[in-house]
């Protein structure tokens, strides 16, 4: 039995992380898996256990290190919008309780040097900062240009160096912007991405605050589940000293975005995305990376959607409210 835990596994990745894992296990071992976040949905998952707790507390990552894990996700963090807008709460969250956990697992390490337990982080296309070139390949520098990029790129390099040193096993997956995610709208500043399709999927207005021009880099919740999963099961040998990877996914304009949606589900629907410029979210996005090619991460066994329109055909399948 695989010792599992979850990281931020009340969210929307962490939960399907989660339904996948109880449905399918792990590399064909059956999972004992343990959710740590400050709530949880009903009818969420079915685990071991869904522990509330909070990751800025003194003494709780150490403690959860201290429980020796085989594997432990790391999804936690607030996301892009809100660590930008409150700085000390986006270092507070998305940096020093990673610094805290990979302590405690370094103590539990060298208290018993078999333990070397696989650390899967979630990190993100925000790592890197413009001027880009027309495809981001995997020798692209890391220099982000907003506070949560330099937070995850700092969680990047602190999960190599413990992997260098042998006390973890760590793995950095820089994921796509996961669209189109289903429930309610968080407070990242890529939410729109999602909002312009799922709420006209929900007979509801979405507001587009930037340019149809907007081109980005996307995968769907099924692929994140995926990565995941891909990641905790991978030969680590075949990485080197880079623990940390860019990706697949689908590079599409905003235009493409609603033609696709047009194309699934009509007029009627893509009418209800309503034009409202923002000029604090226009000039978040305009740092952001548009296109990768992902050739490692692919070599690696990583794969994702072809096209947009699979993503929304994903998102009907899986989440649409029936």
């Amino acid at each position: 039995m695989v010792k599992v835990l979850i990281l931020g596994g009340g969210g929307m990745v962490g939960q399907k992380l989660a339904w996948r894992l109880s449905a399918e296990g792990l590399d064909g071992s059956a999972c004992e898996v343990t959710l740590y976040d400050l709530g949880f949905p009903e009818n969420g998952a079915p685990v071991a256990e869904a522990r509330i707790g909070n990751l800025t507390e003194a003494g709780q990552m150490a403690g959860l290190a201290a429980e020796k894990f085989d594997i432990i996700f790391h999804l936690a963090s607030i996301v892009s919008g809100e660590a930008e807008a409150d700085f000390s709460k986006g270092w507070r969250v998305n940096m020093f309780p990673t610094w805290e956990l990979l302590e405690g697992l370094r103590q539990a390490n060298e208290a018993d040097p078999s333990y070397v337990p696989r650390l899967v982080f979630t990190s993100s296309i925000a790592v890197f900062g413009g001027p880009y070139p027309d495809k981001i390949g995997d020798e692209f520098l890391s220099a982000p240009q907003t506070s949560y990029g330099a937070q995850k790129s700092i969680c990047d390099t602190m999960i190599s160096d413990f992997s260098r040193k042998g006390f973890i096993d760590g793995v950095s997956i820089r994921l796509p912007t996961i669209c189109v995610r289903p429930g309610k709208p968080n407070l990242a500043a890529s939410g729109f991405f999602s909002g312009i399709i799922r709420e006209p999927l929900n007979g509801v207005e979405a507001i587009l605050p930037v340019s149809d021009e907007v081109r980005h880099w996307h995968a769907s919740p099924r692929s994140a589940a995926t990565f995941l999963t891909h990641a905790a099961t991978l030969d680590t040998s075949l990485l080197g000293s880079r623990r940390a990877m860019n990706l697949p996914g689908i590079s599409c304009t905003v235009a493409e975005q609603i033609e696709a949606l047009r194309e699934v589900a009509g007029n009627d629907v893509v009418k209800l995305i309503k034009p409202q410029p923002d000029e604090t979210i226009m000039k978040i996005v305009e740092g952001w990376p548009r296109d990768f090619d992902p050739q490692r991460a692919i070599d690696l066994g990583f794969s994702a959607e072809r096209s947009f329109k699979e993503i929304i055909e994903i998102y009907l399948e899986d989440d649409l409210p029936r």
